[in-house]
């Protein structure tokens, strides 16, 4: 089973333009035993099939290249926001080894699983903090550093918006993990985006390789800088989302 499942991530990867070294088929492998090990004792994910593991929460996470091109993840800089049990930034980490990851999350115990994990895996590009996304990007440090800040949290766009485009630096992307249906999403979510200092770039969807799961990503490009008084102070945001 183990190997059918590799060897069938592989073949979806090679439709991506990704190839992996048998080590970073270790670390996916790696990846996948202990979720499943802190999956028994704290709820981490309900998907825990390895074959589903591999394309709904791997696959999927990588593919950000339908935006990105795998050679761009060569010294960029990759903020997830509310990146759970590690979705989409640890996937991101292995498959580009080049790119600087930091992941962030509001819950103590899911950072003790990743930063584990990343002990486990014996990866060196990737940070973990425990915050709120409204207060972490009160961090001067922080704020307008990243190429690319990316999040597969469920919230709406313009929610989302302001928890990740504070951290975007002008000319970067705020990248948005969606499911198919968005028209009144990017309604609301364009005047949210553009209070914000972005630019609706373009929405593409698609249906994950050798799978029946559809993904929609949403780009937005950073133009201005984000008002100081954006993101607001925490719980805001998802209560009086930016219209």
């Amino acid at each position: 089973m183990k190997e059918n499942t590799e060897q069938k991530f592989v073949e979806q990867l090679t439709m991506f333009g990704i190839s992996l070294t048998e080590e970073q088929l270790r670390q996916f492998r790696m990846f996948y035993e202990n979720l499943i090990k802190w999956n028994k004792v704290m709820n981490l994910t309900t998907i825990t099939e390895e074959s589903d593991v591999y394309s709904k929460h791997f696959l999927d996470s990588l593919s950000i290249v339908g935006m990105i091109e795998p050679r761009s993840f060569e010294n960029i800089s990759v903020i997830d926001i509310g990146t759970g049990a590690g979705f989409p930034g640890l996937p991101i980490a292995i498959a580009f080894p080049g790119a600087k990851v930091t992941l962030v999350d509001s819950l103590q115990k899911r950072v003790k699983f990743l930063n584990e994990t990343i002990e486990l895996l014996g990866l060196e590009n990737v940070t973990v903090f425990h915050a709120r996304a409204e207060e972490f990007a009160r961090i001067e440090s922080e704020r307008e550093k990243y190429d690319i800040a990316c999040s597969r949290a469920v919230a709406r766009l313009n929610i989302l918006a302001e928890y990740c485009l504070p951290f975007v630096k002008k000319g970067g992307y705020f990248i948005a993990y969606k499911a198919e249906r968005l028209k009144e999403e990017m309604e609301e979510g364009k005047k949210a985006v553009e209070i914000l200092g972005g630019r609706m770039d373009q929405v593409i969807s698609f249906q994950l390789p050798g799978t029946n799961y559809n993904r929609t990503l949403v780009q937005v490009i950073k133009e201005r800088h984000t008002s100081g008084k954006y993101p607001r102070k925490a719980g805001t945001p998802s209560k009086d989302p930016l219209k």
